[in-house]
């Protein structure tokens, strides 16, 4: 493998990845990959996901069902939609994702002043070869260290998304004692992530019952609260390993047993090993283009 791009352990030798941040671009993180076997579980991003599909199918599952891409498909997912993905055909698949900021995203919104509000995504998956081609221009311009074509077709493309695709981005609105419920569980968790409590405990703190806190919780937030946790574990190492923290205190910090701990539920996650993922926070560039 060339630096930057690396296959998951035990991974079938066919799948590689690159999941870095250009320093010209910021606010993006960018996903360059071939998956075959590798499945992602259900998780959610703090920003919005643009992923072109370039070759196979993905089967993406979200909360009103599962979609199936293939090349000329754009993905685009909302921030905090949980949502799972996974191979729909033997070979895998291969994309080039964007992964925008929610401030890049309402900065591009402001310069087209169409959308009023926090933009979302209407669509789940459009059919657009043209839009899916810059993408992945976005990413050979960046590894190939060239800021003002990366930036200029960035833009681009997510402009063409919100003027087509995007609307006001929905607000969750809290209305029932179980929502309520939820919602403070998730802060509990939140705050107590490195030990939290089992689901009985947080249930008793709450005044509620177990079942009904779980029920509350899936419906709130489209996964039980262990998996919640396990993705909010990922998302807070990602930060500490941003910051310069090594993996091994990140796991610990997060709430991890042990870095192995950290590096299974992180390369499920992330698509990337946190090694992998430390490697490309550098924004280095990468020869050949992987």
């Amino acid at each position: 493998m060339t630096d930057g791009v690396h296959g998951a352990e035990g991974a079938d030798e066919r799948e590689w990845a690159r999941h870095w941040r250009y320093a010209q671009l910021p606010g993006l993180d960018l996903l360059r990959a071939h998956y075959v076997r590798h499945t992602f579980p259900r998780h959610t991003h703090d920003g919005y996901v643009i992923a072109a599909v370039t070759g196979g199918i993905e089967e993406v599952g979200l909360p009103g069902g599962t979609l199936r891409a293939g090349p000329g498909s754009v993905v685009l997912i909302n921030p905090e939609v949980p949502h799972t993905a996974r191979a729909g055909v033997p070979e895998g698949w291969a994309y080039a994702t964007l992964y925008p900021s929610r401030e890049l995203i309402a900065e591009v919104a402001a310069e087209i002043g169409s959308l009023r509000g926090t933009p979302g995504f209407t669509a789940d998956s459009v059919t657009d070869p043209q839009t899916s081609y810059v993408i992945t221009e976005v990413h050979r311009a960046a590894e190939e260290g060239n800021a003002l074509a990366a930036d200029t077709l960035l833009r681009g493309a997510v402009a063409r998304m919100l003027a087509r695709h995007a609307g006001p981005l929905p607000v969750r609105t809290v209305r029932s004692a179980g929502a309520v419920d939820a919602a403070a569980a998730r802060a509990v968790l939140q705050e107590r992530m490195a030990r939290p409590p089992s689901l009985e405990r947080l249930a008793a703190e709450l005044g509620t019952s177990p079942f009904a806190l779980l029920r509350a919780f899936r419906e709130a937030y489209g996964m039980p609260p262990h998996t919640w946790l396990t993705d909010a574990r990922v998302r807070r190492a990602r930060v500490l390993l941003d910051a310069g923290t090594p993996p091994a205190e990140a796991a610990v910090a997060v709430g991890f047993t042990d870095q192995p701990h950290l590096n299974r539920h992180f390369t499920r996650i992330v698509g990337v090993p946190p090694g992998a993922y430390r490697r490309g926070r550098s924004g280095g560039r990468l020869p050949g283009g992987g």
